[in-house]
């Protein structure tokens, strides 16, 4: 009995709309992801079964993962931000050890055996609490700026981690936005500090095949293979219409004519079977999640929860329209994900981890009429 009344008093406080609108979402990316690795040739389906099996797999884990963190009262842990400073950078140094795997041409995971882990993604679960807990402790300073000098070196540390250990600059970019949300009032400073670093990024630490990848999307002729993958991830989408080629129809998905349209390009593979509905439906589930997390940020109680919940909501906004805007030719390509559409274990492992976080910010309110 006691097992049933922690269950249900839990169920009564979290916040149940965060976890069913992912949910939907990940069953969502289930049938795309279904779609995308289906091999119309082969009698056999295993690849495409697997890959449901392992998306499966990860959901549930991320679901016991979104329930722990959000009985870990993170409050308590502020004061020691400095550790998980340290603890976040050797996370992204394992990248050197032997442990460190190329995946497409990337060293950014790890190779644990049974399955691999990219630290960069978890990372930024660490980052959102470290920056949070960073600006509450600068508190009134941060319009200050000694307040800003600090946490822009914070940032830079981090993102300087995730660079040299696996060279993964979109990684590093999402590190950039997390903080630049957290503190609003920096957002367009931080935009000119990144509009004047641009030469530095282009001729010291963006590879050739980075810099190509931006080119192309102003001049496809420079390198017309690179520019394929943007090519024809629009046409699959332009190809929809209004309501889609039909689930498992859709000719440039089936023809794997998309490379990696499980995981950077998803949103590509519902314009094309799903149309501009399912495209919408897309946009219209992830902003549902987002205002909630906003939502909840208003909620908190305390200013770094309020923060943490930013953190997250901030997460979710920039790598949503990123991907999107990635698909739809407007940005050169990343390697970011669609949060729960894209397939991808650590990914899908991250977003409900976040969403955790968000979910014990909301389980440690104060009730309403000690808002006033």
């Amino acid at each position: 009995m006691d097992l049933f009344k922690s269950v249900a008093h839990y169920l009564k406080n979290t916040d149940l709309y965060l976890a069913v609108i992912a949910f939907i979402c990940s069953g969502y990316g289930m049938a795309l992801i279904y779609s995308a690795t289906l091999n119309p040739v082969s009698i056999k389906d295993d690849g495409s079964t697997k890959n449901l099996y392992v998306q499966g797999a990860a959901i549930l884990i991320g679901f016991g993962a979104f329930v722990l963190m959000s009985l870990i009262d993170l409050e308590g842990l502020r004061n020691r931000w400095k550790n998980f400073v340290i603890v976040n950078i050797c996370l992204q140094l394992l990248l050197f050890t032997p442990l460190g795997m190329e995946v497409n041409g990337q060293r950014a995971w790890l190779n644990l055996g049974v399955t691999s882990l990219q630290p960069g993604e978890l990372g930024k679960l660490i980052f959102i609490f470290t920056m949070a807990a960073h600006i509450s402790e600068v508190g009134e300073y941060i319009s200050e700026l000694r307040g800003l000098a600090v946490i822009a070196l914070h940032t830079l540390i981090m993102m300087a981690a995730v660079v040299v250990s696996s060279g993964d600059s979109g990684m590093a970019i999402q590190y950039f936005m997390i903080a630049a949300g957290l503190s609003l009032k920096w957002i367009a400073l931080g935009a000119g500090v990144a509009v004047a670093s641009v030469p530095v990024l282009w001729n010291f630490v963006l590879k050739k095949y980075q810099i190509t990848r931006i080119l192309v999307l102003f001049d496809p002729s420079i390198d017309p293979q690179a520019a394929l993958q943007t090519t024809y991830g629009k046409i699959a989408i332009g190809s929809g219409q209004l309501t889609g080629q039909g689930l498992t129809h859709g000719t440039m998905t089936q023809l794997q004519n998309v490379p990696e349209n499980q995981t950077d390009y998803i949103f590509s593979v519902a314009g094309e079977e799903l149309g501009f509905l399912g495209c919408i439906a897309i946009i219209l589930l992830l902003s549902l999640l987002i205002a909630r997390l906003f939502y909840v940020s208003y909620r908190a109680s305390t200013p770094f929860s309020s923060l943490l919940a930013v953190g997250v909501a901030g997460m979710f906004l920039f790598q949503t329209f990123m991907n999107i805007f990635m698909n739809v030719g407007l940005l050169p390509v990343m390697g970011l994900t669609l949060p729960f559409f894209s397939y991808g274990g650590t990914s899908v492992l991250t977003m409900y981890a976040a969403l955790g976080i968000a979910a014990g910010v909301r389980m440690r309110e104060k009730p309403s009429w000690l808002q006033h």
